[in-house]
């Protein structure tokens, strides 16, 4: 398989890496900014293209991680030219592109792979299956944290800090949990969010709260910031059923436990491998996408599941602009 990467960023970076541990070849990348670009081609001894078009002349897949705001526009060339496609989330920055970028790679039969890949951080993965095992019962709320500093730093012209390019702290940060908490609890009916955000583009004073109600009647509460010192990074899980609790703390190093209500002192242990032999998640996302483009296995996370988080990210941010719930919408023909 010959992979290109379009970008050369931090997240460029994290897929190189996690390509290089595959038996895959990156044989070219394409960026803006050359010096970062020549040490990613450096590492991956592969060449440095001139254009998108390029590129894709001698690609099999191509593996798209530039800003938010491009990946309608380079998705769309890529189905043009019949590759394969991973991006990194979010789908989009509209719905309308999510759609046309899904409709288009049907169209053009290449599977587009979305990198949503809190799915295969081992305590949320761990989660899922305790979940769908039926050992807490019926999912009644969970509760999803997601805080950091904020990316771009100090830099006024970072993509990051125009909302019109990232869609902001809600779309990019907390898309996250939003397809966690779909993935967990199924299709949202409603998004109720409150935010809290700094005049100055580049001031650290992005924090959001957002509930999301599931058809199923259960509630989701996902709490996200860009407010955090640097480099300090925090999440939390919680997952709450009608037989048991799933719980895994900020900043804790302990496996997931799960309590339940048979007994007043039952509580287990759920043993999620920390050894520095385990295979990072970003890697083993890659590992699954060859899968899922060489074998044919079925996709852990769909283009579909993909603008569904989206959607409900949009909601969010319609919601703390206007404090009405909101339903999150996909119009369109997909």
């Amino acid at each position: 398989m010959r992979v290109g990467i379009v970008g050369s960023g931090f997240m460029a970076a994290v897929h190189l890496n996690a390509w290089l541990r595959t038996d895959a070849q990156v044989v070219g990348l394409i960026s803006l900014d050359p010096p970062s670009a020549e040490r990613l081609a450096a590492q991956a001894n592969a060449r440095i293209y001139p254009t998108l078009d390029a590129l894709l002349d001698y690609v099999d897949v191509i593996d798209i991680c530039t800003p938010t705001y491009l990946h309608h526009e380079h998705v769309l060339a890529a189905a043009a030219k019949g590759k394969h496609i991973i991006c990194e989330k979010p789908l989009a920055r509209t719905i309308q592109q999510g759609i046309e970028m899904i409709r288009v790679c049907r169209e053009s039969g290449v599977k587009l792979l979305i990198a949503h890949v809190v799915r295969f951080f081992p305590e949320y993965a761990s989660a899922k299956e305790i979940v769908e095992r039926g050992d807490i019962g019926r999912v009644a709320v969970m509760r999803l944290t997601r805080c950091s500093f904020k990316p771009g730093g100090n830099q006024p012209n970072s993509w990051f800090h125009d909302a019109e390019k990232s869609g902001g702290m809600m779309l990019d940060l907390m898309v996250h949990d939003f397809d966690y908490a779909r993935w967990i609890a199924g299709d949202v009916e409603s998004v109720y969010a409150q935010s809290v955000s700094g005049k100055d583009p580049s001031a650290p004073l992005d924090y959001g709260l957002v509930t999301l109600k599931h058809r199923n009647g259960a509630l989701s509460n996902v709490e996200g910031s860009w407010a955090y010192p640097a480099p300090l990074f925090r999440t939390a899980l919680e997952i709450a059923g009608s037989e048991g609790l799933i719980e895994h703390p900020t900043g804790s190093s302990t496996p997931l436990e799960i309590y339940f209500h048979k007994k007043a002192d039952a509580q287990a242990d759920i043993a999620v491998p920390t050894s520095p032999l385990l295979e990072d998640p970003y890697t083993a996302e890659i590992r699954h996408f060859i899968q899922v483009l060489e074998h044919g296995a079925a996709p852990r996370v769909t283009a579909e599941d993909a603008l569904a988080a989206l959607a409900i990210g949009m909601a969010a941010i319609e919601s703390a602009r206007t404090g009405q719930p909101v339903t999150p919408v996909t119009n369109g023909d997909i």
